[in-house]
């Protein structure tokens, strides 16, 4: 079985990036907005997973007065449903959690079940609705949230 080992993310894993970035999302962020979040925004970190050295998955996010925002969350399709994206977010949570703090947020598209589902196993509750927040689709997003000092990652998975 491949090891699976998780990075910050570099300009040099782009192109890899955009690759799963495009065949993931109907709205995919540039390669101008991945450098703007590694190279000048100082609240964004961005983290990649790498299998057998190519990049598989990656998760951004932001913090902001000690609590985390993830903006982005993606997994190569050829390799979901392998816990890729599991291995991500707890990773950032056990680490935002060691550090203190207590909220995570995140929006997620309603028709989006394998996202709710992952988020859910964590321990994420809707708290709101964001009415046309997806302007491809003029569809909503929900906003989630999860108290990292109740909730424990995955562990109703």
């Amino acid at each position: 079985m491949p090891s699976l080992s998780v990075d910050l993310m570099r300009p040099e894993d782009l192109d890899e990036v955009l690759g799963i970035e495009r065949a993931s999302f109907s709205m995919p962020w540039s390669r101008g907005a991945f450098l703007y979040e590694m190279q000048q925004n100082r609240v964004a970190r961005c983290w990649v997973a790498r299998e057998d050295g190519g990049v598989v998955g990656y998760l951004c996010l932001w913090e902001v007065a000690g609590e985390l925002h993830i903006t982005n969350v993606a997994v190569h399709p050829t390799v979901r449903r392998r816990g890729i994206a599991r291995t991500l977010l707890g990773g950032v949570l056990d680490g935002a959690r060691q550090r203190g703090l207590r909220l995570v947020v995140l929006e997620v598209r309603p028709s989006n079940a394998e996202a709710l589902g992952l988020y859910d196993s964590f321990g994420f509750r809707v708290v709101g609705r964001r009415r046309g927040y997806y302007y491809d689709t003029g569809e909503d997003a929900l906003v989630m949230e999860a108290d990292l000092q109740a909730a424990q990652p995955g562990s109703r998975a």
